[in-house]
Parts: C-alpha cells; sequence; structure tokens
C-alpha cells in the first residue's frame, strides 16, 4: 500500500486582513474612500478628505500621524457575480487599529521576527508594508512572523500607542 508523503503545495497561513489570535484589538468602521476595486483587505490606511469617517490608501504626503490602522477582513464584503471580493466606494470597512493581523507585504521583503514596521506610501506597494525605513513611514508595531509567499503576508501587531 501506497500513501502520499509529499504535497507540492501549501496552505496559507492567513488571509489578508484577518485577525491573527484572540490578543486583545480594536477595529473600528469607517468608510472607503477609495474608487471600488481599489481598497484591499490587509493593508494600512490613511485618514480620507473627512477624518475619523472615511479612509483612503497613502499618498507620498501621508504621515504617521494620520494613519489610522490596517482594513480588516469580515463579514461586510459582497462577491461579485465572478466570485471576487471588492470594497465598495464609500461603503462600510473595518479598521483594525490596535493588535495583530495579517497584513499585505511589500514586494521583495522578507522581514524577521520582531522587525520594525513601515508604511509604504507611493507605488504599487503603496498601503502595503515592510520592515526597510527607507521605503515608508513608521509605525508603532512589528513583524511577528515571516512572509508567506504564496500570498504575500505576514503577521503582524500595532501597538496601542498613538502615531506621531
Amino acid at each position: 500500500m501506497s500513501a502520499q508523503t509529499t504535497y507540492k503545495y501549501s496552505s496559507p497561513i492567513g488571509s489578508a486582513g484577518g485577525i491573527v489570535d484572540l490578543t486583545p484589538y480594536a477595529i473600528d468602521t469607517f468608510l472607503n474612500g477609495e474608487e471600488t476595486g481599489v481598497m484591499m483587505f490587509g493593508v494600512g490606511v490613511v485618514q480620507g478628505d473627512t477624518p475619523g469617517t472615511n479612509v483612503i490608501l497613502p499618498t507620498a504626503d501621508s504621515t504617521a500621524a494620520v494613519f489610522e490602522g490596517i482594513t480588516t477582513n469580515n463579514r461586510t464584503t459582497e462577491y461579485d457575480m465572478e466570485g471576487a471580493t471588492h470594497i465598495r466606494n464609500a461603503k462600510a470597512m473595518g479598521v483594525m487599529r490596535y493588535g495583530r493581523i495579517y497584513a499585505r507585504v511589500a514586494t521583495d521583503v522578507e522581514p524577521a521576527y520582531g522587525d520594525a514596521l513601515y508604511l509604504v506610501v507611493s507605488g504599487d506597494d503603496a498601503g502595503c508594508f515592510t520592515n526597510d525605513s527607507g521605503s515608508g513611514i513608521a509605525i508603532k508595531g512589528r513583524f511577528i512572523g515571516p512572509v508567506d509567499s504564496s500570498s504575500q503576508i505576514a503577521a503582524v501587531e500595532l501597538f496601542n500607542q498613538a502615531q506621531e
């Protein structure tokens, strides 16, 4: 009798915007300030044109002081006819302010446990995170796990401290 002992695939560690564990966390509701299909789960967002109400992806002008948190993957998202999810413009979405969450990581970034957290504010990776201080703005948090290369996410911890 034979048995399969190796596999050519692996399960991802989680999903972008998913909560990592039962560590205390806070999730607030904001409106999506981006066009439908632009905002994704697991990205860092900043204040939109109405602070406290809407959020947008960071831009080159963004600072840590306007960082709101990371978008969460929750039950308020609709699927389209092809089975893809889209966060619609001006619709409510969750944003984790502090806690542990699976965040999108910029291309070619390989953080180690405890590495500092920086939010990329320009280019195709805007909203993703890196451990390179020259590539973004410092966020009070850290990487708590390696990158899952199949989904380009990593577990991060946002500290319960005001951003400066």
